[in-house]
């Protein structure tokens, strides 16, 4: 993420169809189980994508603030949060009707967010400011005073207990530790070279922090808030998405144009794949059900489908103009559309979706 605002000190920004077919009367996705809803900023169109996982259609673009980084969403998938670095506003967005509903001003530069496991705050990463602005998302207000943080904030994690905020520091190559409870920093921990992206495991115990200078990943032992190992990774790594089941964190190499497996039980890179020539990789999100990532292709103007079995890239979804954040609401079981009675008349009867 770093890479994109360079620029700002002088004023200057330089900078995801699967088929469908019919089996007894139900309109079943090709792509599996998980019905969810993946959302895309896209960094210089200034405008967020939302994409149907189970048909892979794409809304018309949702105009943001400017130059949105990040997005998350609330834990039960109705609402997406969304950084506007060049506007230091944060953009509400309801799913069901794909609106912005407000924007919430922030600090400067706002680049990452995160959002408590309760669904009541978000926590956003000021970059121009070095603090943290805390959102009551019940009223979506800015709440408390910001929180004072590191040199150039980007990347946020909470632990899934809610105790704990991870921040990493991108010019001061560390890691802030911040308890939820009281917004004060507790620990601050040396990582690799100018870090960005941060993951902490399904059972909290480790924090993956990907450094985007040293072409590696931190990782971090929660409990004692220490450095447990450096992990070689591809060319300028900037996000990670842990599996469900925490056995292995992705990394996207944005200058490697590839993504790496590691295994979180051995620490050790068990596979590297591409995303394409040119696709330089950033945001990446994996499903509630464990089976498929979404890859934000920065250069190609695309979002990578991975299937987590085999890490393979099985489609290529167009979005907006250069891609950065993904976030996907949790899997749901697809409510099986009743197709109407075929008579020998009628020569094929296809099921409506809706993107």
């Amino acid at each position: 993420m770093l890479k994109h605002f360079k620029a700002l000190s002088a004023c200057v920004i330089a900078l995801t169809a699967i088929g469908l077919f019919v089996t007894g009367g139900t309109s079943v996705g090709a792509s599996g189980t998980c019905q969810s809803t993946l959302v895309v900023t896209n960094y210089s169109g200034s405008n967020i994508s939302v994409v149907d996982t189970m048909t892979n259609a794409v809304s018309s673009p949702i105009s943001v603030g400017s130059n949105p980084n990040e997005v998350a969403l609330s834990p039960d998938g109705t609402t997406a949060y969304v950084t506007n670095s060049s506007s230091d506003t944060v953009s509400i967005i309801d799913i069901a009707t794909n609106t912005v509903t407000g924007n919430i001003g922030v600090g400067a530069i706002p680049l990452g967010i995160a959002i408590t496991p309760d669904g009541s705050t978000a926590y956003v990463t000021n970059y121009g400011t070095n603090n943290l602005s805390i959102i009551d998302l019940m009223t979506n207000t800015v709440v408390s005073s910001p929180v004072v943080v590191g040199a150039n904030p980007i990347g946020i994690a909470i632990t899934p207990d809610g105790s704990t905020a991870y921040v990493s520091n991108s010019s001061g190559n560390s890691v802030d530790v911040i308890d939820i409870a009281t917004n004060t920093l507790t620990n601050s921990e040396n990582v690799g070279s100018t870090p960005h992206g941060i993951a902490i495991t399904p059972s909290g115990n480790a924090a993956y922090v990907a450094n985007y200078n040293s072409g590696s990943v931190s990782v971090i032992d929660t409990a004692t808030n220490t450095l447990d190992s450096n992990i070689v990774v591809g060319n300028s790594p900037t996000h990670v998405a842990i599996t469900p089941d925490g056995s292995k964190a992705y990394v996207t190499n944005y200058a490697g144009n590839s993504v790496s497996v590691i295994d979180t039980a051995t620490n050790t890179v068990s596979t590297t794949f591409s995303t394409g020539t040119g696709s330089l990789p950033e945001g990446i999100a994996i499903t509630s059900d464990g089976a498929t990532a979404y890859v934000a292709a920065y250069g190609t103007n695309s979002v990578a489908v991975v299937d987590i079995a085999t890490n393979t890239v099985t489609a290529t979804i167009s979005v907006g103009n250069h891609p950065l954040g993904v976030g996907l609401t949790p899997c749901q079981a697809p409510a099986p559309t009743t197709t109407s009675t075929m008579s020998p008349a009628d020569p094929e009867v296809t099921p409506a979706f809706t993107g």
